[in-house]
């Protein structure tokens, strides 16, 4: 296992991390967690070097961090660091900090948490938690030895990133979404460099987008890899390219299998800057391109169809529609349709009232109010 600096701190971390939020689980429900299996890996992990080991409360429906906590018995705590996340879209008042913390310790069975995170800020919920006094409630733990570091994880634009990270000196650590399809996407690589360049230690989450990366590829991207004298799996092509990139401390792979573990940490052993050539990254570029001119909507989110009269959110939802045609992947978008951690009702396609006001402000002057009836019939169904 290979180990880099985590931001300023005295702690080498390995360079990839297990995120447990996709723990092997039976019945088609993720709460159903194969207990044995699932420690079995978390062990195997640790065995083999990794030291990070990330979750969240509502991972698995909150079975995430109790599994954790179990797998990391036996001596397994004293070698790896404990990151899980303060569920900010759950909290209502300021004494649900203390509620969840307390309910995460004895989920864990720890009497610290290495690294505590705000989980998935973006600025209404930023705004939210600093209303509710969330970084003095943070400091007063760790001050008392209840957290070890404190950091966030994102999902919104690099204005919203810096505003974060400037607004409060204590972050250690940062939590971004990164790889070759999102160098431009929410904090991006400007996000990226703004965090290193602040001493802050940088958490790479989604190194895949959620698996579509490592699928089976359309036949324009299968030839692109083709091309290549050097045969590598996707999922390969997608973590040596994350792992390229110094400014990253540590990878997160949320891994299901055993076969899925041992493969990752092959692929550890022989990441680094510079084991890529130069060749090899203008394919990875024009892997991205591929990708991107399957997209049926011409949308670039820009934004500027913001704010509909009646709430619809444009952006997200043909960035929805474009990434389930992309990858072939219409379940997950369906999900994040119209699912727990998804749009609202009243975000919906279906909340539009052809005003056209949208296509007056779109750049590209596409017929939104047409894409979203589409969309709208597409990614309802089977839900």
């Amino acid at each position: 296992m290979k180990y880099r600096k985590f931001g300023k701190l005295d702690f080498d971390v390995s360079i990839l991390g297990f995120g447990a939020m996709r723990l092997p689980f039976t019945d088609n429900n993720p709460a159903n967690v194969i207990e044995p299996e699932s420690i079995k890996m978390i062990r195997y992990a640790i065995d083999n070097g990794i030291n990070y080991l990330d979750s969240a409360y509502f991972y698995h429906d909150g079975r995430s961090e109790v599994i954790v906590g179990r797998a990391l018995q036996d001596g397994y705590r004293e070698k790896v660091k404990i990151a899980t996340k303060l569920p900010c879209n759950f909290i209502q008042k300021a004494e649900d900090f203390d509620r969840i913390f307390n309910e995460q310790l004895i989920r864990l069975q720890t009497d610290i948490i290495d690294f505590y995170l705000l989980h998935g800020l973006n600025n209404i919920s930023w705004n939210r938690m600093q209303e509710l006094k969330v970084l003095r409630w943070a400091e007063e733990k760790v001050a008392a030895g209840y957290i070890g570091n404190l950091g966030f994880s994102f999902h919104d634009k690099f204005e919203v990133f810096k505003e974060i990270v400037d607004a409060y000196t204590g972050w250690t650590f940062c939590q971004i979404q990164y790889n070759y399809m999102d160098e431009s996407y929410q904090a991006g690589s400007q996000g990226l460099k703004y965090a290193v360049d602040r001493g802050l230690g940088v958490v790479v989450m989604e190194p895949l987008r959620g698996g579509r990366l490592s699928k089976e590829p359309p036949p324009e991207v299968a030839k692109l890899w083709a091309s290549v004298a050097t045969h590598r799996s996707p999922t390969e092509w997608a973590l040596l390219w994350v792992w390229e990139h110094p400014e990253v401390s540590v990878v997160l792979s949320g891994m299901s299998s055993m076969q899925q573990i041992a493969e990752n940490l092959a692929v550890a052993d022989r990441c680094g800057p510079g084991v890529l050539t130069s060749d090899e990254l203008a394919v990875v570029d024009k892997v991205s391109q591929a990708y991107r001119q399957l997209s049926p909507v011409p949308c670039t989110g820009c934004g500027y169809c913001l704010p509909c009269p009646n709430s619809v959110e444009i952006p997200r939802i043909f960035e929805l529609y474009n990434d389930a045609i992309m990858y072939d992947d219409p379940i997950i978008a369906r999900m994040f349709y119209a699912g727990r951690f998804g749009l609202k009702p009243e975000q919906r396609a279906d909340k539009c009232i052809a005003c056209e006001k949208c296509i007056e402000k779109c750049p590209q002057k596409t017929s939104i109010p047409e894409w979203l009836k589409k969309v709208h019939e597409f990614l309802s169904p089977k839900i």
